[in-house]
């Protein structure tokens, strides 16, 4: 086979050379330009400089501004803004990405996006769905938890690590919804009415990763805020990052920074709990002590007030009676420690009975219990049947032919098989059948 020199025929390009006559050829072409867009995803790293992206309904373009630009603005732009921006057609060579240096950018209004967000704010607020008075507590240990969000996100990942950690033994119920796009909002309003028509949980959370403005719409729809005011589950929020408020936010029950957050405020500690168990068990012990360090000194100025009476009598009985108090407050120690462990242990097991596995059991017992008693009264249901068919049986057999038999009867038939009822259906000569109970006879009608 014959072998062909590209290099030869060809001019190969590296990528480096490749993106640097691009970028020279975009900058030569494109000189310094003004475009109008939308912000979005804009991002300070500590360099100083801006990155973000500038769009319209169809499109949208990178964008970079460094920090000797920026910092003569008196302005930091914001998501949803709808800007002027002055700059130069550029490709960052590193990565091939097309992007507009920024050299100047001034406010042209809030986006229309934005623009949205804050009327709608302004309307429900007024309409009440943000009052403190509507806001639901909630409970001190949750029996169930719903999380409404997406079931492929990092968002109910980084929730249930935290609840893994913190209270592995609260179960766990996950309403799938869409968190993004057109048909997101009604999914999302559909989740928190299923929730609260199949009142499993006693509190949800409604979460979702960060995003951009445009990410984030579905929880700024009125439907979603709507759905949530009329909860009867208390709703907490972890939609986003901390930076990040929704619309949903502000009418749930407690607003969260992150989903991780969310998680953290709905549950206790397991570690925290055992730990405050332990120190109130301490606290209990040290009063006690106390308690009893006290008595012991008031005993023992007693003790030297007898003597410095010196009644020999008194001091007798005195020191018996001392002696029953300290036997008392010894028997009232080991009492009272001992309802202090019985308590610890009721609770300890309280605690390890909220796991599924206790409530799978007594499932397990309940439906014993019905699988036996089904059968039983299928039993009786078919020894019922057996008598009923035991007594159609007798009256059938009473009720048959063959019993007229053998008690003398017989039966006559014409040749046709018709039953011979009255002589009138007989003439002279005729032929008929008589059955009896151990055969026929053929006889012949003479008269």
């Amino acid at each position: 086979m014959m072998m062909i020199d590209i290099s030869q025929t060809h001019e190969i390009y590296t990528v480096s050379r490749l993106n640097r006559e691009a970028r020279l050829l975009l900058e030569e072409n494109f000189l310094s330009l003004w475009v109008e867009g939308e912000i979005s995803n804009f991002v300070t790293p500590q360099s100083g400089h801006w990155y973000f992206s500038l769009k319209d309904t169809t499109a949208q373009i990178r964008c970079a501004m460094f920090k000797p630009q920026n910092r003569r603005l008196a302005f930091t732009p914001q998501d949803g803004m709808h800007l002027l921006v002055k700059g130069r057609v550029s490709l960052y060579e590193g990565r091939g990405d097309f992007q507009l240096l920024v050299e100047h950018l001034e406010e042209a209004g809030i986006g229309k996006l934005q623009k949205e967000f804050e009327l709608l704010k302004k309307r429900l607020s007024e309409a009440g769905l943000f009052d403190t008075a509507h806001k639901k507590p909630l409970p001190i240990i949750p029996h169930c938890m719903g999380i409404i969000t997406s079931p492929t996100g990092a968002a109910v990942q980084d929730i249930l690590h935290v609840l893994k950690r913190r209270f592995p033994c609260v179960p766990i119920i996950i309403y799938p919804t869409l968190v993004q796009g057109e048909l997101a909002a009604t999914n999302i309003a559909s989740a928190i009415q299923i929730a609260n028509q199949r009142k499993e949980c006693d509190v949800i959370i409604l979460a979702r990763g960060g995003g951009s403005l445009e990410d984030l719409w579905p929880f700024n729809e009125e439907n979603v805020a709507l759905a949530i005011y009329h909860s009867d589950i208390p709703i907490i929020s972890g939609v986003g990052h901390e930076i990040d408020f929704t619309i949903a936010d502000f009418v749930a029950d407690i607003r969260a920074p992150t989903p991780s957050a969310a998680a953290e405020l709905v549950t206790p500690d397991k570690e925290e709990l055992l730990l405050s168990i332990a120190q109130m068990q301490k606290q209990l012990v040290r009063c006690l002590q106390q308690k009893l360090q006290q008595l012991q000194q008031h005993l023992d100025w007693a003790t030297k007030h007898l003597q410095q009476q010196h009644p020999k009598r008194r001091l007798t009985e005195q020191a018996q009676q001392l002696d029953l108090y300290k036997k008392t407050l010894c028997r009232l120690q080991l009492t009272r420690l001992n309802d202090i462990q019985l308590k610890l242990e009721t609770n300890s097991a309280k605690l390890m009975g909220l796991t599924p596995r206790h409530r799978i059991n007594e499932l397990q017992q309940q439906l014993n219990l019905q699988l036996q008693h089904m059968q039983n009264k299928m039993k009786n249901v078919l020894q019922q049947k057996k008598q009923y068919l035991a007594n159609a049986a007798s009256k059938l057999d009473a009720l048959s032919p063959l019993a007229t038999l053998k008690r003398g009867f017989s039966i006559a038939t014409l040749a046709d098989q018709t039953i011979l009822r009255s002589v009138k259906q007989a003439t002279s000569g005729s032929r008929i059948n008589i059955r009896l109970i151990d055969g026929s006879i053929d006889c012949s009608v003479e008269k």
